[in-house]
């Protein structure tokens, strides 16, 4: 009899049978959806796991769904542009670019691209895959050294030095250089903005700082107003007494220039502090060249002694001079610069100088008689003989009082073309060449002939550096201003007066005075005589000369004092080099 029910339904007793075996079945079942599901999900997390998640970009490049290879393929050609385009630097109103290449700026494709691929079971990790990826930067490889490179580079463009400013005077004026701000970048700063930003950002902006001069402008400003412009307010009157004078005529004035006065005021800067100072010896000097130049200050003037026709000699008086005490000029004088308006006067005490040769040391020594006369005669005519006829023109009529030194190089002064004398033959360093003045040195030799025989002390002279024939072997005297000189003082009782004269065929200086001594001239024998050699000159400046041999001699003075005495002697040596055959060939 069967056990099913009507219904068709198992009974109690048939499940009871069936239990276990279906309940297995059930199991097994689960555990193979849980397989499949696995291996799905496994496989899933494995392809999902080569690529990049979905909708993922990296520096604005899309690179979802894509591998590795792929992505970075993506990437390079998506940021080519990005990785080369300059950037751009401001500040301070301008701009600059940089070179990321030159700069050491690269992206790291590596790194911007870490993460985004690979195996993972995390189920967020693989929901990321499936559902898409994020948006992120790109990351670059910076090279530190050739980025500080490109920044210090960059910079120039904004950075400025400051201007330092300054103050001084100059020949009299004050002369100002305005003082100005510099600028400086804040270089690590922008290699900081640069390194962390690049290459998303393209535009940078330098920091600035301000860099300040030394010395201020308001303080150039504040010391030019209140210290130098009172100095330069104008000139000061300086007043003093002449001693020579009588009643009202005593009292003496003159002004000095403000420019002169300013020209020994020099400017200092410390630490940013303006000061000046005033040279109290040029604050003398222009004092004195004012005065004598106003006609106020006067020289002492020595009597002169002037010689008409043969025998007529007559005396020009001697004058007072009037000067200024040295050691009284600078005080008050710097006080008054420190005034303004009428207060700039200076009182200065003064004092009469007196001359070397007075009227009655003149008339007491007044020359009597030619004492001593020389004659040189030209080898030549043209530029020389006019410069020699110049020269004693002006040599002519001076006079020398007892205990004097006379400088020949003092009494003509320069030979300038502007004083009238002309481009004639000298001597250089051995060679013949041409100069203003050339020719005076036979002027020269001729007053050292008449200053040796007048028994005159001789201070100074300079043989010619070879001989030549016209002057007499030893006794020659070159010249040249201002150092090769010829100087004599006068030792003998009475004044000396000169008188030169040059023709074109010779020069001849004599001496008046009081006659003293009888002089001798001795000359020895030539020695070490040296041959001179041949010279072929090509240069433009060349001379031709003919030969002389060079060699020593000794020429001895003996002075006999007038109306007797014990007789006496000096000698000196002259060497001559050789002169040189030379021979010129450019024409």
């Amino acid at each position: 009899m069967s056990d099913r029910r009507d219904d068709g339904r198992l009974t109690d007793e048939e499940l009871d049978g069936q239990g276990p075996r279906r309940r297995g079945r059930g199991v097994l079942a689960g555990i193979f959806v849980l397989l499949v599901l696995g291996a799905l999900y496994v496989g899933t997390a494995v392809y999902f796991g080569d690529r990049v998640p979905a909708s993922t970009t990296v520096g604005g490049v899309s690179v979802g769904g894509m591998d590795e290879s792929e992505a970075r393929a993506a990437l390079e050609r998506g940021t080519k542009d990005a990785a080369t385009q300059p950037l751009q630097v401001e500040g301070a109103g301008t701009k600059t670019r940089i070179d990321p290449t030159k700069a050491g700026l690269t992206v790291d494709y590596d790194a911007s691209l870490a993460g985004l691929t690979g195996f993972s079971l995390n189920p967020a990790d693989v929901v990321a895959h499936v559902r898409g990826g994020t948006s992120r930067d790109l990351e670059a490889e910076v090279d530190e050294d050739a980025l500080t490179s490109a920044v210090a580079t960059a910079a120039k463009t904004f950075e400025k030095k400051p201007v330092e400013g300054s103050v001084a005077v100059t020949d009299g004026e004050v002369v100002t250089k305005k003082s100005a701000t510099g600028r400086a970048v804040d270089r690590d700063a922008l290699v900081e903005q640069i390194s962390s930003g690049w290459p998303q950002t393209r535009t940078y902006s330098a920091k600035t700082s301000t860099l300040e001069p030394t010395l201020a402008q308001d303080e150039i400003e504040r010391f030019t107003t209140e210290e130098l412009d009172p100095l330069a307010d104008g000139p000061v009157k300086i007043t003093t007494t002449d001693p020579a004078a009588k009643g009202a005529a005593r009292s003496v004035s003159f002004s000095v220039p403000a420019k002169e006065l300013m020209k020994a005021v020099t400017v200092s800067a410390d630490e940013g502090e303006l000061s000046y100072d005033v040279d109290e010896a040029k604050v003398s000097a222009a004092v004195v060249a004012a005065g004598t130049s106003s006609g106020t200050l006067r020289p002492a003037k020595d009597a002169e002694v002037v010689l008409r026709g043969s025998d007529d000699f007559s005396v020009t008086p001697s004058q007072t001079g009037l000067s200024l005490k040295k050691t009284g000029i600078a005080s008050p004088v710097v006080a008054a610069m420190a005034k303004s308006g009428g207060q700039r006067t200076a009182s200065v005490p003064s004092e009469a100088t007196k001359p070397q040769v007075t009227t009655a040391v003149a008339r007491k020594t007044i020359p009597k008689e030619e004492i001593s006369t020389f004659t040189t005669y030209m080898s030549t005519y043209g530029p020389r003989v006019e410069n020699i006829k110049l020269a004693a023109s002006r040599l002519n009529g001076a006079y020398v009082g007892p205990g004097q030194t006379f400088s020949l190089n003092d009494h003509l002064g320069p030979r300038t073309a502007a004083k009238g004398y002309k481009s004639a033959g000298v001597i250089m360093n051995g060679r013949l060449a041409e100069d203003f003045g050339g020719g005076i040195s036979q002027l020269s030799t001729t007053l050292f002939n008449a200053v040796f025989f007048s028994g005159a002390r001789i201070e100074e002279f300079h043989p010619h550096s070879f001989y030549i024939s016209r002057y007499p072997e030893g006794r020659e005297a070159t010249i040249s201003y201002p150092d090769v000189d010829n100087r004599f003082t006068n030792n003998t009782k009475g004044g000396i007066l000169i008188r030169a004269n040059a023709t074109n065929s010779q020069v001849t200086v004599s001496f008046y005075g009081v006659k003293t001594w009888d002089v001798e001239a001795k000359k020895g024998p030539r020695r070490n005589v040296v041959q001179p050699k041949t010279i072929t000159d090509d240069s433009k400046g060349c001379v031709p000369q003919a030969p002389t041999p060079g060699f020593d001699v000794t020429v001895t003075r003996v002075l006999k004092p007038v109306g007797g005495g014990a007789t006496t002697s000096s000698s000196f040596n002259t060497h001559y080099i050789p002169e040189d055959d030379v021979t010129c060939t450019n024409p």
